[in-house]
């Protein structure tokens, strides 16, 4: 018989980015090894922040897919995200999925995976596992307290972050298993008081068959954009909200408007976007792109000769951009602010080129450098190619963390932390 897995996340296929395009990928992988698979989640919505028009936010709905069963709960998302807004965003989504999960309890899995965030939900998957006797597993993918908090989101709420950290710390040590998804990562809950032999390094993969270097700009969307093949494309993908610091690219921009072979373009979706076409739409030298499809992924990250990776310094370790990984597959540069002791700053010291996190104009003396230097372009873009190859690969990620949870799944019963 197999084993069953209860999975609860908020964020799931078919969002294209960010968390809900790993945890989606990650349960494909869990039913082709052959698990039983239940799938607790809200209603796609992320990065557009916009329920997909095929649900209502208010309603429940039971899906059968890839050989598995989806449980959509209720969300309420709100239309402009703000600090404030997203707590009672993400408690809704805790509350509506309670009931579902204890459900479950008759179905008794075999073990129930939580992903954060959000971390409002950690209790419910903990709860549920203890009421049917199964082991637990946490899986962060975001330390949105510690994040929240060090961007200055909850500056005026000090005396709650000391109680909700309290908190936080008591959900790890439910857990019999925690992941996450960089070093830097591991290290933040090893400061936290968790005991290392029960976190694992899970970090997010690349199919690196499908991310890939094109040799032929005709290949790429440059037609489509109409983008001569003589030109520098500078290249943002992803998801467009605080903790990407885009403003450094849009003053990059502006600097740059009038080097006619520098293209600057923005893909993606966000809280940030309206506010980054405003900024930028005057500017001949800057083109904006809703985010691509997923078929169209390859030629999109191959149209760049530069892509760009802004971070903000206070969050640099409490996240792990997931785009990284596939700018690193396509064979093609990236340029970053990330500090230098960081883990992010690590990666793009071996396989990328590093600018001042405080230089506002770093961004743009980077890409005039990196403009004239085809030769150090091809270099650093093949090397990073083989760092990601070597250490992201989907199958490589996914084989180790089957062979953790296998080793979980057999352990015998007990306390987790007491």
């Amino acid at each position: 018989m197999s084993k069953r897995i209860l999975l609860l996340g908020l964020n799931f296929s078919p969002e294209l980015v960010g968390i809900g395009k790993y945890t989606g990928d990650l349960a494909d992988y869990l039913v082709q090894a052959g698990f039983d698979l239940r799938v607790v989640t809200a209603p796609p919505y992320y990065p557009e922040w916009k329920i997909d028009g095929r649900y209502r936010w208010w309603a429940y709905f039971k899906e059968s897919t890839r050989n598995m069963t989806l449980y959509r709960c209720p969300l309420w998302v709100p239309r402009r995200p703000t600090n404030l807004n997203r707590v009672p965003h993400l408690i809704s989504f805790a509350l509506s999925s309670l009931p579902v999960m204890l459900a479950q309890i008759l179905w008794k899995p075999d073990l129930v995976i939580c992903v954060i965030p959000t971390l409002f939900s950690a209790p419910i998957a903990w709860l549920t596992a203890r009421l049917c006797g199964s082991k637990c597993w946490l899986h962060i993918q975001d330390f949105e307290l510690d994040a929240a908090n060090n961007l200055g989101m909850l500056s005026f709420f000090q005396f709650f972050i000391k109680l909700a950290s309290q908190w936080e710390k008591w959900i790890y040590f439910r857990f019999d298993r925690i992941s996450t998804i960089s070093n830097g990562m591991v290290k933040s809950l090893e400061k936290k008081g968790i005991f290392s032999e029960r976190i694992i390094l899970f970090p997010n993969w690349v199919d690196t068959r499908r991310i890939f270097p094109i040799s032929d700009p005709q290949d790429t969307l440059r037609n489509d954009l109409n983008i001569s093949s003589d030109k520098i494309v500078v290249l943002y993908s992803g998801a467009m909200g605080a903790k990407q610091g885009l403003e450094d690219l849009v003053y990059a921009a502006h600097k740059l408007k009038g080097n006619p072979d520098i293209i600057f373009i923005f893909c993606g979706n966000g809280p940030f976007r309206d506010e980054l076409i405003r900024s930028t739409h005057h500017l001949p030298n800057v083109k904006c792109l809703p985010i691509q499809p997923l078929e169209n992924l390859n030629s999109l990250l191959n149209t760049a000769d530069l892509h760009i990776m802004p971070q903000k310094a206070n969050v640099a370790d409490l996240v792990m951009p997931s785009k990284l990984l596939g700018m690193l597959a396509s064979g093609k540069v990236i340029i970053s602010n990330a500090a230098e002791n960081t883990e992010l700053g690590r990666i793009i010291g071996q396989a990328g080129y590093l600018v001042h996190p405080q230089d506002a104009s770093g961004f743009m003396d980077a890409i005039l450098k990196l403009a004239a230097s085809p030769g150090l372009r091809r270099r650093l873009g093949a090397e990073g190619r083989k760092y990601v190859c070597e250490n992201w690969a989907a199958d490589l990620v996914l084989s180790r963390f089957l062979e953790h949870l296998n080793k979980l799944l057999n352990e015998k019963n007990g306390t987790a932390y007491e």
